[in-house]
């Protein structure tokens, strides 16, 4: 799974539901989702327009998030810090970590310049995260 692959699933299925399956459903369609002889479709099993899960503002991003938050010792500022909402969700904030993800967000920046890039990062995750079926609150918008 890609960087942003792990960022996604954390994020929209935080509690038990992050699988490779439902992180990338297009990939795993052709397989049965139930035991029945016929699964009936659902909002889940439409890709968005990046392999998402879930039909675009139908899981709220802000409250997974929030319930991450309250549950974490640190004080993370995730609402405005891309290394901030890579430790809530527990995945590597290091400065090659966010290089590899810019290069796969084709970032085309200076990656030395760390600032410039993690304000880029943060709008691309959240741009991202709503592609995938995230409910994106206006304040977490550009």
């Amino acid at each position: 799974m890609s960087f942003l692959g792990s960022i996604v699933s954390k994020i929209l299925h935080p509690f038990g539901g992050s699988s490779e399956a439902q992180a990338h459903p297009s990939e795993t369609q052709a397989q049965p989702t139930s035991s029945g002889p016929a699964a009936t479709p659902t909002a889940g099993d439409a890709p968005a327009s990046t392999g998402g899960a879930a039909a675009p503002g139908s899981i709220d991003i802000e409250a997974n998030l929030a319930k991450l938050a309250a549950n974490n010792p640190q004080k993370l500022n995730w609402k405005t810090s891309i290394v901030d909402l890579l430790k809530l969700i527990d995945l590597d904030s290091s400065l090659s970590a966010r290089q590899k993800l810019a290069d796969e967000l084709h970032y085309t920046g200076d990656k030395n310049d760390s600032a410039t890039m993690n304000v880029w990062l943060h709008k691309q995750v959240i741009k991202k995260l709503e592609e995938n079926g995230g409910k994106v609150p206006a304040d977490l918008k550009d």
